[in-house]
């Protein structure tokens, strides 16, 4: 892998993934996994009157994934975010 190379660049369109999220608490963390396959990557603005950045609004990482029900989901990508790349499920 390059230095160059983006989370994006490892997981393009079309690749079963397992991503995992963990959210910290003052005592725990949660830990909590999606499967799927990536459907595409976005970076788009979170809506929140109270999280500014650029263009006066703050931008994240997400990534579309239909999860093996069908169901769509959207996933923000974060620092404390991994995705594990899964082996393709044969058809029959």
């Amino acid at each position: 892998m390059s230095p160059s190379s983006t989370v994006e660049d490892q997981f393009p369109p079309g690749t079963p993934v397992c991503i995992t999220s963990l959210t910290h608490r003052r005592d725990r963390s949660i830990e909590a996994r999606v499967v799927g396959v990536i459907e595409s990557w976005d970076r788009l603005a979170t809506g929140s009157w109270f999280a500014r950045e650029k263009d006066d609004r703050l931008w994240l990482d997400r990534v579309r994934l239909r999860k093996v029900d069908g169901e769509i989901t959207l996933l923000v990508i974060d620092d404390a975010t991994s995705i594990a790349r899964l082996e393709p499920t044969p058809t029959s």
